[in-house]
């Protein structure tokens, strides 16, 4: 069942929350229980616990997956199309199509913070400090990130022998502590400022801070192990208080 909220009046923030069906490696991944309740949930509440948003909307082509995330308070005012459906789409384009859908009805948020629903680590002060930096700042988009935990001027390919080949053998013997310390993309969320993002339909593009979560609270999941260490993550957080 869809949400029947859908307002036509200038919405300064959005939360979007992208949502598709489909999962090989975990199946129904984005509405599996995850400590008690779907993990989708975590997401919804985490927004609503930030009070940054006028809106929280989830982006899917399943309508169980609407019907759940409409159950914790999320909005679902319409499906994914065909083409963001896919194994291919993009975050971007996914994003691209509900922006698009809004400004047809003429509600267009001056800001949006996309995050995803296998996020049960992050917290609603996250997304607030992403926020402030977005504003304080004047950047385009604040992403999530986390540190990489070994040097990766180290890193090493294998050859199709099983041969070891430095990437950057000008490194092997530097010192941990004179590497620079790099980052990834901790696939958790995104706050940008929405007619930038349109201009390029590119999160990747613009001016781009960090906001790093520390390791305990940064976890992919990918595959059943990954789900494993997610959860042994947040029972700890919650021992922990």
């Amino acid at each position: 069942m869809l949400s029947k909220k859908f307002a036509h009046s200038m919405t300064n923030s959005i939360c979007i929350i992208p949502a598709r069906g489909g999962s090989k490696r975990i199946p129904r991944k984005n509405i599996r229980l995850f400590h008690g309740q779907p993990i989708i949930a975590y997401a919804i509440q985490c927004a609503q616990k930030s009070k940054l948003f006028d809106r929280i909307i989830v982006s899917t082509d399943d309508p169980e997956i609407a019907a759940i995330s409409a159950s914790f308070g999320a909005e679902v005012p319409f499906f994914r199309t065909e083409q963001t459906a896919n194994d291919f789409a993009t975050t971007s384009a996914v994003l691209v199509e509900v922006l698009t859908e809004l400004q047809q009805t003429q509600v267009l948020p001056d800001w949006v913070c996309c995050l995803y629903p296998t996020t049960p680590l992050v917290l609603p002060e996250d997304l607030n400090s992403a926020h402030q930096l977005l504003k304080d700042s004047g950047v385009d988009l604040v992403l999530a990130a986390a540190a990489f935990d070994f040097p990766i001027q180290r890193a090493f390919e294998l050859t199709p022998q099983g041969r070891v080949q430095l990437r950057e053998p000008e490194f092997i013997s530097a010192r941990s502590q004179d590497l620079v310390k790099t980052y990834h993309d901790a696939g958790a969320f995104y706050c940008f400022r929405t007619r930038s993002f349109l201009k390029t339909q590119n999160l990747w593009s613009g001016d781009i801070l960090a906001h790093p979560l520390p390791p305990q609270r940064v976890q992919d999941i990918d595959e059943p192990a990954d789900w494993e260490l997610a959860e042994y993550k947040f029972q700890r957080l919650q021992e922990n208080g």
